[in-house]
């Protein structure tokens, strides 16, 4: 389906044509229709199938139809790094019209909280934030929402994941009750039902592709020892040339050891973590954009917060505790129908990690070689490991003393 159809403003169609975009993506099909009619929607996609566009293009319309609009859309996010994406997104889109944002997240200095204070009296289009300093701008008066027409919480199974809850309640008590809310998750747990049955007003529902990686990801396993995974990754690494590449670990002590390993491998690799400054952050993301960087090491946070197109490789150094969470860093790569690899290093305690994965997939990875010269590995036909729990206590009443 050609943007032509959707009848947009003209300004915001000449943004879409000039950053590449033609065609909409199945997500956009189905959301762009419903959102410009009004309707509240809970929509449950992947990552990668142009979800930000889904609810930005129909908002961004209306705002063009509106002359007063001033502080009329919130879009709610988990992470600093997803909210920065989406107001780049806004930014690109709208060169041609004169719609404004302005991101509003902690970990700033004064000097750019006081610029936000000073957007915010003055007025914006569209506010994207995390919840944590949303509040403190709305306790102290400065922002007012009493004319909020658009709400959309983006990638809400990841706010509540982090403990937002309780702050998007809040939030949502500083707005007017008749606007239209737009949910998006990946994931649809009951908890995000029940969120959407407090915030949504007979929404409409759309579900496509879950918990499916794309077509175009060649995903791998090795089974191997903890002492086996860096010479087994600088064996993959100069084997073939990935301009791009991401590692996921399980913690951020970890991603801190990674960093180092893959600059004395002569990488030009970079450790992103919460330790780090936002201008730190921001630069190694820049870098890693502009191909100054070729491995940007993280967390599982860093597979919700980047949005970076040609990424060729994922490696998941340890495998993700969640399933899900494994949809989100392959991700990465592959997106916008290109292909990828994504390689997964499972140690013998992973392997129920793994199992579960499989399971969610509904498909067993491809089981790769770990070379000969790297030692014996595991067997890929091991069992996998039960997780041992403490035996209960077993509790007796105590029979009647006898007198």
């Amino acid at each position: 389906m050609d943007f032509k159809d959707f009848n947009f403003n003209p300004g915001l169609l000449e943004g879409l044509l000039a950053m590449g975009f033609k065609n909409a993506t199945p997500i956009q099909q189905q959301a762009i229709p419903l959102i410009s009619a009004k309707k509240d929607l809970i929509a449950c996609a992947q990552t990668g199938t142009g979800k930000t566009g889904a609810f930005l293009l129909p908002i961004m319309n209306m705002l063009t139809e509106n002359h007063d609009r001033h502080n009329t859309t919130l879009i709610l996010t988990p992470t600093r790094e997803l909210a920065q994406q989406i107001d780049l997104q806004v930014e690109a889109l709208s060169y041609f019209t004169n719609i404004s944002s302005l991101t509003v997240f902690g970990g700033g200095d004064g000097i750019a909280y006081e610029q936000q204070k000073r957007s915010m009296r003055e007025g914006v289009d569209i506010i994207i934030a995390t919840p944590g300093r949303l509040i403190a701008h709305l306790s102290s008066g400065v922002l007012k929402m009493d004319k909020l027409q658009y709400l959309v919480l983006d990638e809400a199974d990841r706010m509540l994941d982090m403990g937002f809850y309780e702050d998007i309640m809040k939030i949502v008590g500083y707005l007017p009750k008749n606007r239209q809310t737009v949910m998006f998750s990946a994931t649809m747990p009951p908890k995000i039902r029940t969120l959407a049955a407090k915030l949504l007003n007979e929404p409409e529902s759309i579900s496509l592709a879950i918990s499916k990686p794309a077509e175009g990801i060649n995903q791998q396993i090795y089974f191997v020892f903890d002492e086996q995974k860096v010479p087994l990754l600088t064996e993959i690494l100069k084997s073939a040339t990935y301009k791009r590449i991401i590692v996921f670990a399980g913690r951020k002590e970890k991603v801190k050891e990674l960093g180092k390993v893959f600059k004395k491998l002569g990488l030009k690799a970079a450790a992103f973590h919460s330790d780090l400054e936002q201008k730190e952050r921001e630069a190694i993301m820049l870098d890693f954009k502009n191909s100054k960087l070729n491995v940007i090491i993280g967390t599982d946070v860093l597979s919700r917060g980047i949005d970076v197109t040609g990424i060729d490789l994922v490696i998941n150094f340890d495998a993700p505790q969640d399933p899900e969470d494994y949809i989100h860093r392959i991700g990465r790569t592959a997106r916008a129908e290109t292909t990828g690899t994504a390689i997964t290093l499972v140690n013998n305690k992973d392997r129920r990690k793994l199992a579960n994965i499989e399971k969610l997939i509904e498909r067993q990875i491809d089981r790769m070689q770990v070379p000969e010269h790297l030692g014996e590995a595991p067997s890929a036909d091991a069992v996998p490991e039960r997780t041992s729990y403490p035996k209960k206590k077993k509790f007796f009443k105590k029979k009647p003393m006898k007198l």
